[in-house]
């Protein structure tokens, strides 16, 4: 069952999505947060099945400045920053009512899912870091290396154009799906989710193209210099880190976290790629579940 409610946040509000289970166990629910920034919930709505999986309530929501929360194109670049969505995040928790939680992000989500956790806060009991780097600076390193594997026409068109400064050429456009296919989701056609996401975001690119910039690999927005390195210890509860064989979210990107946050527990998907949620639907949340499991 699903119910769709909204949630004033500073000058706007939090559109937020429950999917409550068949047979509810009155364990903490599972708060999903998704990537981009910016990309908003669809491409991730299929973890709504861990519901009825783990016998959870799983919180979807759309962080502020993008999908159906309310967008703010007039915002300054520095508004948008870590703090601003943990914050939401914790402002919506705390409408809802729940004291005890889970949060599992994918991607940017992850990373977000971390600024939370290292804050230490009273009522988390888990964290699932998903296809998400521990900093910005290992990012470009492992997507420098993807990108060097791909087909010469590819990257000679994604350096002629980012040095001519024509991102919205087509030939660009086609050498970065290129990339896409490989790394990012290795289903063709893209799944409906993730093209809506897509869509979304590049009718209202604000809060990506401010934090990120116009594509996965070439990233020159606010966020460039983002690590949470040195504040993983910090994290103090059960984590588990999953990631793809041939994400973007290299092994070298994510090993900081495994080896950082104590007691953290890794999972890599063969086949796989950044997607991993939409590629392998339900090896993905047989491992989510199986690690909440045990928690309350």
């Amino acid at each position: 069952m699903h119910r769709e409610i909204t949630v004033p946040f500073h000058d706007g509000f939090t559109w937020a999505r429950l999917t409550e289970p068949a047979e509810p166990t009155g364990r903490a629910p599972l708060f999903v947060l998704h990537g981009g920034p910016g990309m908003a919930h669809n491409y991730v709505a299929n973890l709504d099945a861990l519901a009825d999986l783990t016998g959870r309530t799983v919180v979807h929501y759309d962080q502020i400045g993008c999908g159906k929360s309310s967008h703010h194109p007039d915002a300054p670049a520095s508004q948008w920053v870590p703090q601003l969505f943990v914050d939401e995040f914790h402002n919506l928790r705390e409408a809802l009512g729940f004291d005890e939680y889970h949060v599992l992000g994918q991607s940017w989500g992850g990373m977000l899912g971390a600024e939370i956790a290292v804050r230490q806060p009273a009522g988390l009991r888990s964290l699932e870091i998903c296809n998400s780097p521990a900093s910005m600076e290992l990012w470009l390193a492992g997507a420098a290396r993807l990108r060097a594997e791909l087909p010469v026409e590819a990257r000679e068109a994604l350096d002629r154009h980012e040095a001519d400064g024509t991102l919205d050429d087509p030939e660009y456009l086609d050498a970065t799906r290129v990339f896409y296919e490989r790394h990012v989701c290795r289903i063709t056609p893209m799944p409906q989710d993730f093209i809506d996401s897509e869509q979304q975001m590049l009718a209202d690119p604000t809060v990506y193209f401010t934090m990120n910039g116009p594509n996965e690999f070439h990233v020159v927005g606010t966020g460039r210099d983002w690590t949470i390195i040195d504040r993983l210890p910090q994290v103090a509860v059960p984590t588990l880190v999953v990631a793809g064989e041939f994400d973007e979210a290299t092994p070298e990107t994510w090993a900081p976290f495994v080896e950082r946050i104590p007691g953290a527990r890794s999972h890599v998907f063969a086949g796989a790629s950044h997607c991993t949620h939409l590629e392998m639907p339900d090896a993905f949340r047989t491992v989510i579940a199986d690690f909440l499991a045990p928690l309350p």
